[in-house]
Formats: structure tokens, sequence, C-alpha cells
């Protein structure tokens, strides 16, 4: 909970006298589906900074007026569709983003959070998608051909509540009559916009399935939503699968009209055995392995490619298919973090860098108190009651309250209702259902929201006005998503966060970034927190001292 005064998993003992109140919100019995949900290239390495269109010391989030959506180049459709969604003015981001992904470059968009980076890729997709199937009903209408096949777009979140968001956010964009511009529903419905996480997609696309390859083959842009997190842990191999086998038809494809041949005559050789291949396949084993193979041109013609064969088709090949990457973390030290893995996979990416990547928003006004065993639940009470006078512009309050584990989460929202405050509880152990009822209730009527870091990352509630840390963040990546649930869409907010002697040197050092306006990216790490690289520091220095003094001694 609170700076639980040592950050361990287990509860503090100031708790512990709190442990049977721990049922108080209990997990729902009913079952919840995870489903796919369905809406229906000169390439140079370069980058992109929102800089561009942002005149000097004007604002933050938004473009200047001369910059509208259809100087971006998009649809006059999809622009009134925008604009009948309240979205008049593209964001900073959004004006950085959209140029390049309409040209259909691969992009890599980092920026920070609450700066429109959702839109950023729905808008030009949806608008791409939009004009192909103008295109493709104009020809199927005309005497001169037959109409092209569907083109779609893939989407792929960490969880269903982010791919829902998503899936709001376009069913957002409407045109004259109110309905969406592009389809929603399952596969029969014909979808024009897949949104799925990857463990869903890889469910629903059977290997033995002969639609699948189908299915690939239609897929012509993807979507990797929160690219930090899908690039690394448990999400890491089944990602780097799914782009193996997106890879893997695109070189079949670029073969194949080679030679000439028919579609059809390389898009069902993906086989179960290719599965396994793929599944075993390493970030290491990458592209650099792909060599060219003459031999693998009689096998095509042949109409066979065996299963090992893919890695074989060469590396320089004609592309059909476009990569997007959104993240507001992406660090790029070391070999494998995912903006390393990124600048690997695709070095001609365009990247596109928000004003303030890994580093303070300037709406961001932050408070530091530093509580002892004693007093951190006093601190606790202030705080939260000092948020009820930084109401946002709806004039309801809405404070999210952070803590590490779900005993935490429990015990602060014990405290808070002991103190005659009503509170809601969000963390992994509550059913979906729940978790799903309670952004629900808390966007609509406000009030304090107790939360571990599973409602940090992605997760868009409008006119969050404050957020307290009542355990500091143990990663620089929990701590830029907590702060970044406020301050969002151009408005203000404020940041309170708690922590004890132990945190000291470690606020110490976010503060010094913050007021210098430096990025925090070298803290970055999803398998050390920020006092373990401290302390690394701090042995390293006692060590280059020793030797120092034993230097002194031996002169």
């Amino acid at each position: 909970m609170l700076p639980l005064y040592k950050l361990s998993s287990s509860p503090p003992k100031l708790f512990s006298q709190f442990r049977y109140s721990y049922s108080v919100l209990s997990n729902s019995s009913s079952s919840f589906r995870i489903s796919l949900l369905w809406l229906s290239h000169p390439r140079r390495f370069g980058t992109v900074t929102t800089a561009a269109y942002r005149k000097e010391g004007g604002d933050t989030f938004f473009t200047e007026e001369s910059v509208s959506w259809t100087s971006l180049g998009v649809s006059d459709k999809v622009s009134q569709a925008l604009y009948n969604a309240g979205l008049g003015q593209p964001s900073l981001v959004q004006a950085a983003s959209i140029p390049s992904i309409l040209s259909e470059k691969d992009v890599v968009v980092a920026a920070e959070t609450g700066s429109g980076k959702t839109h950023s890729f729905l808008v030009p997709l949806i608008d791409k998608l939009c004009n192909e199937q103008n295109d493709s009903a104009n020809i199927a209408s005309s005497d001169q051909g037959v109409s092209q096949p569907r083109k779609i777009s893939l989407v792929l979140c960490p969880n269903v509540t982010l791919s829902e968001q998503v899936v709001r956010m376009a069913d957002g964009l409407c045109d004259e009559n109110g309905k969406p511009l592009l389809s929603v529903g399952w596969p029969v419905n014909e979808p024009d916009i897949i949104v799925s996480t990857p463990a869903a997609l890889l469910n629903n696309i059977d290997p033995k399935n002969f639609r699948r390859t189908d299915f690939i083959r239609s897929v012509k842009y993807v979507v990797f939503d929160e690219a930090d997190m899908l690039l690394s842990g448990g999400y890491q191999n089944k990602v780097i699968r799914l782009i193996h086998m997106l890879r893997f038809d695109e070189k079949l494809l670029s073969r194949s009209n080679e030679q000439n041949l028919p579609e059809s005559e390389t898009s069902s050789h993906f086989s179960s055995e290719d599965e396994e291949n793929l599944q075993d396949e390493d970030l290491s084993e990458e592209e650099g392995d792909a060599v060219e193979n003459d031999d693998l041109d009689e096998e095509l013609e042949a109409g066979h490619v065996k299963s090992t064969d893919w890695r074989r088709v060469r590396k320089v090949y004609k592309r059909s298919k476009q990569y997007i990457f959104v993240a507001a973390t992406l660090p790029v030290n070391g070999k494998r973090t995912a903006g390393a893995v990124l600048k690997k996979m695709f070095p001609e990416a365009n990247w596109v860098s928000g004003n303030y990547l890994h580093c303070h928003n300037p709406r961001l006004k932050q408070r530091w108190i530093e509580v002892t065993f004693d007093t951190q639940v006093d601190e606790l009470i202030k705080a939260v009651k000092h948020g009820f006078e930084s109401r946002s512009v709806s004039g309801q309050c809405r404070t999210m309250v952070f803590a590490n584990t779900v005993e935490a989460v429990e015990s602060v929202a014990k405290i808070l209702m002991r103190g005659g405050i009503e509170c809601y509880h969000y963390h992994k152990d509550c059913s979906l259902e729940d978790r799903a009822k309670t952004l629900a209730d808390f966007q609509e009527k406000g009030g304090i929201l107790v939360c571990t870091d599973a409602a940090a990352r992605g997760i868009d509630i409008p006119n969050v006005s404050h957020v307290i840390q009542a355990d500091f963040a143990t990663s620089a990546v929990d701590f830029i998503h907590r702060v970044g649930r406020t301050a969002r869409a151009g408005q203000y907010g404020l940041v309170t966060s708690m922590y004890t002697e132990s945190n000291r040197d470690l606020v110490a050092a976010v503060r010094q970034a913050g007021e210098l306006s430096q990025p925090v990216e070298t803290a970055f790490s999803r398998k050390r927190s920020f006092r373990n690289k401290l302390k690394k520091r701090a042995a390293l220095q006692r060590i280059t001292d020793s030797r120092a003094d034993e230097e002194r001694v031996l002169a």
C-alpha cells in the first residue's frame, strides 16, 4: 500500500489488522470470454519530432490553427467524422504521425502518455481503408475489371481492456448518418479492422485451418499498441511469431510476383509444421540469417515450399504490409530493450518522437511527500482530501491512488473507507466484468479509484485531476505511466508522490531529471527496479573509492 515502508511483495505489518477485509471486493464467478474484436515503400530510417507543428511558447498538445486534418492528407469524409466526434484540431503527435503512416512507411510512434497516439494510427488507417473500399467499388462497377481482394488492418493490444478501448474510439468516427465508417463484427461480417490480443489472435487462426493463410494474406496494416509491452515478457514470443508469419507471407508473395505465379499458388503453403518452426525462432536469429537461395525458385514453380524453407526466402523482397508500433515508453538502451529490437527488425522505419517522451510534462504539477511508518496513513488521507480541491474541468473530482500489490490496494481502500471516503477497487484479482464496470462508473461519476499498475497503462479516462502514489513506483516505466493518467489531452493535473527514506535517492534522481528537462531513460528496465539500479551504481562507486584508497596507501 502506501510506501509500504519497504517495497516487498507481502503486506506491511501496518495493515495486517485489515487482512480479514480483503474479501470486500470478491471476484465474480461468471466467466468472461476473451474474444477477437473486429472493426470492420521508399524506406529510409528517419526521425520526425512534434516540434515542427508547434509555435515557440505555444500549446504543448494541439497544433497551430493552420494545421488541419485535411492538410495532413486526411480525406474530407474522415475529417468530417473527426469534427463530428469533437476532434476539430489534431494534436502535435497526430500531426507528426499521420503523414508518415499515410505514406505506407513502417512507423514507430514513441510519444508521452495522453498525447493522442490512438487516433494517430486509427485516423490514417481508417482513411486508407475507406479510400481503398471506394476504389474497389468503382472498379467492380466498371466494365474494365473486377473488385480487388479486401484489405484489412490488424491492431494488437496487450489486454482486452485496451482492445475494447480502441474499438470504442474507432466506432466513434461515423458518417453523416451516425454509422461507423468501418464495420464492426466477427469474420462472417467481413471486418475492416481487427483489434485483438496476441494470444486470442493466435488461438483463432488455427494452423490447420485453410482460411488462416487467406487471413494473413489479407492483412495489409499491422499496429502494435503498447509496443514496449508487446515486445517484452510473456508477450514477446507470441508477437515475434506473428511478425514472422506476416513477413513469411510477404516474402512468398514477392517471389511469386517475380515468377508471375498466381497468388493461389503461394497462399496455401503455410502449414502446421511452419508454425512449429516459427515457435522455435529466437530474436537473435531474426532476419540476419536469411540468405539467397536460387533453388527456391524451382520449388515455388513446382508449387511446393518445404516447412524449413521459410527462412530461405531472400532477405530483399517487395513489401506488401505496413507495420506501425506505438508506445509511451520505448527504451533503446541495451540490446534486448523494445526500442533496440525495433531498430534491429525495422531499421528503415520512420520514428515519430513526442516532445516530452520520458520527460516531465509541463502541464503536470508534482508534490513530493516523505513519510514514515507512523505518518503515512495521515499523509494519505490529507493527499486524498487535497485532491478534492483540484477538480477537473468537468467539475468532478477524479483521483487515482496507486499501490504496488493487490493486498496494498485493499488495505488503502479499507483505510479510506474508515475515514469516510468511498472508493473503487481495481486490480488483477477483480474479474474483467468488474473491472469494466468500475472504469465505467469512475468515468461517469468520478470519485477515488484505488488501483495497481493494471490501471496505469493505456487506459484513457478523461479528466483525472489527481494521481497519488501511495506506494512509490518500482520502475521508471511504471512511474511514467502512472503520472500519465492525468494532464492528458492538453489539460493540467496534479501528482502526489509519497516515499520513504529507502526511496530518497530514487526520488532525488527523478526530481532532478524533471528539473533539467531530461529523460529518465537510463533508469528504464523491466527486470530491475529504480532502487536496485541505484544500489548497483552505489556499489560500483564504493568499489572505485576503495581502489582509490588502496592506491593512495600504496603511494
